[in-house]
């Protein structure tokens, strides 16, 4: 069985916001309501003591009583309407009350007045009858001799009910407003949780939507000026689904081209195993010379596709800056150096000159090798016959100048794209993948990287700049921190 704690966070939010405006305002209406009896409470008490002590008995009044008291046959003394009930009260105990009053029960506090031994007594008591009443004794004052008469006193007492009839009608007001008040309070309570939570309702339903439909347009509308959590909130879903949407887009358009751009080499694998395939399935023997041409085009097939699987690989992964646990401080001129030997080894004909300096940051060792590498095959392959490329690593940037045709100024901003390949470069091998890894490499280690066209008076060519943060010399925490390993 389920505690009401657990019954209550099992509610919709309506029905729990309602329960707490409800809850709230009963115990407030509880509060003032019990707050506001006392008070009038003490007030009625209060007002019905003030009219005790400013009863005037007559002396004519208590003669009269005294008379019908030693009288063998006594007579009604006419009274006021709601007159108080008197009584004469003897030190001994004994009283003398009206024929037509009823009488009270004496208590102590009365006769100490009748004794001399208290100035007034203000209490509640009961007449022999049983009817609570409010009592006031005093003594009696002579006005011929101006003092007070020993051994007796009178007693003025009105009925309590002057007190608790209305008091006992106001707990049924109070009951009644405390009533319609938490019930207007609990209506009022779900009027506003569904005023409020309407966004939410709008919001639930769009990721329902999203979930159901996969429609990564939806989107909630919300008021400019508005600044409130719901806002923050519709605000924060559309720009996930924007996001999630531009994700999506991306990952088909790369999908797309990654197809096309594999449909190539394995349409010429196809062919050139075919026709190894038919010469063997025919028994007519295909030249040699054009077996070792088959068998060289079938090899740099397969470089070319495990080049653009590697490729893809490293684009897939995800796109969100420094790989924890992968990067670390690294010599970049020692990475620049490494990269020249294997741009040497496949540009031998080429004049590669050289001019790098000490700088250290913190990247991925691979990533950034293979950017480096990258550029440099791009200035090889651009590279005139005998041409020469300047390499050149100072102050955290590295530029690398070939003397080619240069880049057009119009292709410049796409050079960067994922498969983008100039018309003019469509015939020398690549997939258009490699400047893409270069740009997401030095982004993700805080850099930026731009291609250039350097000046005609100068030759030309394409001038790469790739610029990271660093320092000339590395931190002295380094070798503590990654085990002595750069």
């Amino acid at each position: 069985m389920r505690s009401p704690v657990r019954r209550v966070r099992a509610l919709p939010i309506r029905a729990r916001l309602s329960l707490l405006v409800a809850g709230a305002v009963a115990f407030a209406v509880a509060a003032v309501s019990v707050t506001c009896w006392f008070v009038v409470r003490n007030q009625l008490y209060n007002q019905l003591d003030d009219q005790l002590r400013g009863e005037q008995v007559s002396s004519q009044l208590l003669q009269s009583m005294l008379a019908n008291c030693r009288s063998a046959n006594p007579q009604e003394i006419p009274q006021a309407p709601n007159a108080p009930i008197v009584t004469i009260l003897y030190s001994d105990g004994s009283t003398c009350v009206d024929p037509g009053s009823e009488e009270m029960r004496v208590e102590d506090a009365d006769l100490a007045v009748a004794d001399g031994l208290a100035e007034n007594a203000l209490h509640t008591s009961r007449t022999v009858d049983g009817t609570a009443v409010r009592v006031y004794t005093r003594p009696v004052f002579d006005r011929l001799t101006k003092q007070v008469q020993p051994d007796i006193a009178v007693s003025v007492a009105k009925p309590v009910n002057e007190v608790t009839e209305p008091l006992s009608s106001l707990v049924w007001v109070l009951l009644l407003v405390s009533g319609v008040g938490v019930v207007g309070a609990g209506a009022a309570g779900l009027a506003v949780a569904r005023a409020g939570l309407r966004p939410v309702d709008e919001l639930t339903g769009a990721v329902e939507h999203v979930a159901r439909t996969e429609d990564l347009t939806v989107r909630i509308p919300v008021e400019d000026e508005s600044e409130d959590e719901i806002a923050r909130l519709s605000r924060s879903f559309n720009s996930m689904t924007s996001s999630l949407a531009s994700s999506r887009d991306l990952q088909q358009q790369l999908i797309a081209d990654a197809g096309h751009e594999l449909r190539t080499p394995l349409t010429s694998l196809r062919t050139n195993i075919e026709l190894l395939t038919r010469s063997e399935e025919t028994g007519r023997p295909i030249p040699e010379a054009d077996r070792k041409a088959l068998l060289a085009s079938v090899k740099a097939q397969m470089t070319e596709l495990a080049a653009l699987i590697g490729d893809l690989q490293e684009l897939s992964r995800p796109d969100t800056g420094l790989h924890a646990g992968r990067t670390r401080i690294l010599a970049w001129h020692d990475v620049v150096e490494s990269a020249l030997r294997r741009a040497r080894l496949r540009g031998p004909e080429l004049t590669i000159t050289a001019d790098v300096r000490p700088w250290y940051v913190r990247a991925e060792p691979a990533a950034l090798e293979r950017a480096v590498v990258n550029v440099l095959d791009n200035a090889v392959k651009f590279s005139p016959d005998s041409g020469t490329v300047d390499v050149r690593l100072a102050d955290g940037v590295l530029t690398v100048r070939d003397h080619g045709p240069g880049i057009p100024a119009d292709e410049i901003p796409h050079v960067f794209d994922r498969f983008w390949r100039s018309p003019s470069a469509r015939a020398l091998p690549g997939s258009g993948l490699g400047l893409s890894i270069v740009a997401r490499t030095v982004q993700q280690a805080g850099g930026t990287v731009s291609l250039t066209r350097a000046a005609e008076d100068s030759g030309g060519g394409t001038v790469a700049t790739v610029r990271l943060p660093g320092a000339p010399v590395p931190p002295p925490e380094v070798e503590a921190a990654d085990g002595g390993q750069w």
